[in-house]
C-alpha cells in the first residue's frame, strides 16, 4: 500500500478564450496574465495567430500550508487562457478575420469578452463614439448569427428526412433545432435558455458559441478605477439579465503591475488607490466559469494545488496526480482546509475528528486537503 506523491505535472486543457471587438485590450489582458509580451498595436487585427498561455491560480492557501509543512516546493494549479483575433460586424458572415475567429472560440470551453470602456486618442475604435453596451452586444449578436447558422444547417438536413419517416431522435431533435432558431433569430445566447438532461448531452455536440459561459471584463480607464460608471452600470445590468458577472479592470494598469518586484508593485498599487491588483480576481472568476474546484496535497516534498471539475468523485481526483493512484485507489483522507489550519497540524486536526477516510463515492470539496492510499 502507498499513499500519494506527485509523480507527474497534470496541466488543465480546459480554456478560456478572451475574445472581443479589436483594440479593446484583450492582449494587454493577456500580457498582464502571463507576461507573456505578446504584440500590442492600435489597429485593427494585431492579433492573428491566437497567443496561448498556461496561468498560475493564485491561492493564498498554499503560503498557508507551506508555512505549516515548511516543503521544499510548492506548486500551485494552471488554467489555460487563449487571446483570440478581434471581432468586426459581419464576422458570422466571413468579415474581417470572421471565420478563423470563430474556428477558434468554438474549442474552447468559456470565453471572458473584453469590451472597451476606457478613452484613448491614442487607440483607434471599431466606432467613432465609445459605447461598452453596443459594442457587448455587437459581439454577441455575431455570436448567434454564427450559431442560428449551424442550426438551419441541421435544420434543413435532417429536415426532410424526419418529415418522410419521423423517428421519435428525430423529432427531439427538430423540436430542439426549432427552439434555438427562435432564440437565436431574436439575438439571444443559448447559454439563457434551460434545458432537460437529454437535450442538454445533445447541445453539447454543437459547440455553439452562444452556450459557452461567459464573464465580461469591462477594460477601463486609471481615472476610472473604484468608479461605477453610468456605462459600467449599464454593462452590469446587461450582463445580469443573462446571469454572468462583470469584472471591471485597467489591463494596461495590471500589465504594468505585473512587470515589478513585489516591494514595488505593492507601491505601485498605492499610489494607484488600490488596495490589491484586480488580475487574481479576474482570474478566480474565469476559474469558476469553468467549474472548477481545488484540491490540495501537502507534506514535506511539496505543497500543490490540482484542480478537477466540480462534482469529481474521490478516484478521479487522484487519478489527476497519477494513473496509478486512481487504478489502485483504495481511500482517501481528507481534512477540510479551514479545520487543518485552526487544528494547527494534521496531527492535531486528527485528534479532533477533523481527519475524514472517504470511499470511492466521495464528491471532493474546494479546499479539501487530501492523502490518497492505493495499491498496484
Amino acid at each position: 500500500m502507498g499513499v500519494c506523491s506527485s509523480f507527474r505535472r497534470w496541466l488543465i486543457t480546459l480554456g478560456v478564450g478572451i475574445v472581443g471587438l479589436p483594440n479593446v485590450g484583450k492582449t494587454t489582458l493577456f500580457n498582464a496574465l502571463t507576461r507573456a509580451g505578446a504584440g500590442v498595436a492600435s489597429y485593427a487585427f494585431s492579433t492573428v495567430e491566437p497567443n496561448t498561455a498556461m496561468v498560475e491560480v493564485p491561492d493564498k492557501r498554499l503560503d498557508v500550508l507551506a508555512q505549516m509543512y515548511k516543503p521544499k516546493k510548492v506548486t500551485p494549479t494552471v488554467m489555460k487562457f487563449v487571446d483570440v483575433a478581434g471581432l468586426v460586424a459581419g464576422a458570422s458572415r466571413g468579415e474581417g478575420m470572421g471565420n478563423q475567429f470563430l474556428s477558434n472560440i468554438r474549442e474552447l470551453d468559456a470565453l471572458a469578452m473584453v469590451v472597451r470602456s476606457f478613452q484613448d486618442p491614442n487607440v483607434q475604435h471599431v466606432d467613432s463614439k465609445l459605447d461598452p453596451r453596443r459594442d457587448m452586444g455587437m459581439v454577441n449578436l455575431e455570436l448567434a448569427l454564427a450559431d442560428l447558422d449551424v442550426v438551419n444547417k441541421r435544420r434543413e438536413r435532417i429536415g426532410s428526412a424526419a418529415r418522410l419517416k419521423p423517428g421519435a431522435k428525430e423529432k427531439e431533435e427538430l423540436e430542439l433545432l426549432d427552439r434555438l432558431a427562435a432564440h437565436l433569430d431574436e439575438g439571444k445566447p443559448i447559454r439563457t435558455l434551460s434545458f432537460e438532461p437529454e437535450q442538454a448531452k445533445l447541445l453539447k455536440s454543437f459547440s455553439f458559441l452562444t452556450a459557452k459561459p461567459v464573464l465580461y471584463v469591462a477594460n477601463i480607464g486609471e481615472d476610472q478605477i473604484g468608479k461605477e460608471t453610468p456605462e459600467l452600470q449599464a454593462l452590469r445590468a446587461e450582463a445580469m439579465a443573462e446571469h454572468a458577472d462583470v469584472i471591471a479592470l485597467s489591463a494596461r494598469l495590471e500589465a504594468e503591475i505585473r512587470e515589478l518586484p513585489d516591494d514595488e508593485a505593492a507601491v505601485f498599487l498605492e499610489d494607484a488607490g488600490l488596495k490589491e491588483a484586480a488580475l487574481p480576481t479576474f482570474i478566480h472568476a474565469a476559474y469558476r466559469l469553468l467549474n472548477l474546484v481545488t484540491f490540495l496535497t501537502a507534506g514535506d516534498p511539496e505543497v500543490r494545488a490540482w484542480t478537477v471539475r466540480q462534482g469529481a468523485k474521490a478516484p478521479e481526483a487522484a487519478g489527476v496526480i497519477h494513473s496509478d493512484i486512481e487504478r489502485g485507489f483504495i481511500k482517501a483522507e481528507i481534512v477540510a482546509y479551514d479545520d487543518l489550519v485552526a487544528a494547527g497540524s494534521y496531527a492535531a486536526a486528527r485528534d479532533r475528528g477533523k481527519v475524514r477516510l472517504e470511499g470511492r463515492d466521495y464528491v471532493m470539496k474546494d479546499g479539501d486537503v487530501s492523502l490518497f492510499r492505493f495499491n498496484v
